[in-house]
């Protein structure tokens, strides 16, 4: 038995109050957090590639003295892409071309129809113009999140796509440059926090202010997002990481429970939950996380995480497992059993499903084809994985005929009058009447 995750049965006498805690969190609330975020984005706009080069010296200690050390050149992608391992580099271009094929399925194209009054009516998609993607750097350094935030809006055929990512110590992971090669980035700048998202939306003497702002980043990152929303676009605003395995029948423990540090090791508020009728399961699995953590390389991190934020849930039956989980709405939700396409069926908010006991997270995060930039913090009940449609938008067409014009235009007339909009009465009236 685990004497970490917390143990809960759907039978206890507080169970629902102390799920519900678990599941409680607040991404970006604290006001000191919120006004130190809002002075560095007022400063960024006052001060421009100064201020950003000041903080980026501050923060990550980056050797640059002025503000085009802080820019890669598309020599420097493209040699990092060149000088990788051949099996790392392989392995990079497979997940790209899973991700970019996967990507061109998500792509809307306009359509138009002509009503039976000789009006034509429809909708005109456009990519974005330009974007920013934002890349954590550091200890969360991440290539594989260049390829999800990147290809997608390639695919949309967004014009041009501008990366920050973090350089503390003015290091950066080769693999990240690489990768932005091979996703076609067309600019990349090594500065990160509030600062970063600030001269994305508002633009610097250097860095074009973009039309939508995407990519997972720390609190500050998430703070400065929410507080440019407006003024750009941003995907989401996006919590710590979760997991949520259910599983029944023949089930390897080992797998179990490794899909459960998956997530935790992450950081020390990602949340990890498994969830099982069989109560010898749920056993099971305790001591195999146990016994993972023991060789684990970020064991303290994960050991955090689980204790603080993890649980091992008993249920009676499937079907109070399928409430519980509509009820976190998981980022990432495990279903390890044999009907778990059936199962899956009654799965209504979920960031990203992964069916059957072969289908670990980590295919997810990495190379299947669907993007690991998820809904997190239960916003899965009214949010999408980022995707194609996240860097298009739609454009409502509407021409009347000169026939069609006058039915529609003595509607239009008839419902302004009784919103006492006179203007608009009498410009449908001028139609119908000619």
């Amino acid at each position: 038995m685990s004497k970490l995750m917390r143990r809960l049965s759907t039978e206890d006498q507080n169970f629902q109050q102390t799920f519900a805690d678990l599941l409680a969190f607040e991404t970006v609330n604290d006001p000191e957090l919120l006004v130190t975020v809002d002075q560095i984005i007022a400063d960024v706009r006052r001060h421009g590639d100064a201020h950003v080069l000041k903080l980026t010296q501050q923060f990550d200690r980056h050797p640059a003295h002025q503000f085009s050390d802080l820019e890669l050149s598309q020599a420097s992608l493209k040699q990092a892409f060149e000088q990788l391992d051949p099996e790392v580099k392989n392995a990079l271009q497979l997940a790209a071309e899973r991700i970019r094929a996967f990507h061109t399925a998500q792509k809307q194209e306009g359509w138009q129809y002509v009503d039976a009054l000789g009006n034509t009516l429809g909708q005109k998609v456009t990519p974005l113009d330009r974007v920013g993607i934002y890349v954590p750097g550091g200890l969360a350094s991440y290539p594989s999140s260049v390829l999800m935030n990147a290809i997608p809006a390639q695919v949309a055929g967004v014009t041009e796509i501008i990366m920050v990512v973090p350089a503390p110590n003015g290091v950066l992971n080769p693999l990240v440059l690489a990768a932005a090669h091979l996703a076609g980035v067309h600019r990349v700048f090594t500065i990160g926090g509030a600062q970063a998202v600030a001269a994305l939306a508002y633009g610097t003497e250097t860095i074009p202010s973009v039309d939508k702002i995407t990519g997972p980043g720390n609190r500050f990152v998430a703070a400065a997002k929410r507080a440019v929303f407006g003024q750009v676009g941003i995907d989401m605003i996006a919590g710590p990481s979760e997991i949520l395995v259910y599983a029944e029948g023949a089930n390897n423990a080992e797998w179990l429970a490794m899909d459960v540090l998956s997530q935790a090791e992450h950081d020390t508020v990602a949340q990890a939950i498994f969830i099982s009728p069989d109560a010898a399961l749920l056993d099971a699995v305790a001591e195999a996380i146990e016994a993972h953590l023991q060789a684990l390389p970020k064991a303290d991190i994960a050991r955090e995480s689980i204790a603080n934020r993890g649980a091992l849930v008993l249920v009676k039956n499937r079907q109070e497992a399928v409430d519980l989980i509509n009820q976190v709405a998981p980022e990432h939700l495990e279903l390890c059993l044999d009907e778990a396409v059936a199962m899956s069926e009654q799965i209504r908010h979920a960031g990203a499903i992964f069916m059957g006991r072969y289908t670990p997270e980590a295919i997810g995060d990495y190379c299947a084809g669907p993007n690991h930039v998820l809904p997190t913090s239960g916003t899965a009940r009214f949010s999408s994985p980022l995707g194609v449609y996240d860097f298009q938008k739609r454009s409502s067409l509407i021409m009347c005929s000169e026939q069609g014009v006058k039915t529609l235009a003595k509607t239009a007339d008839i419902l302004a009058q009784q919103e006492n909009l006179d203007a608009h009465a009498r410009s449908a009236r001028y139609r119908h009447q000619a």
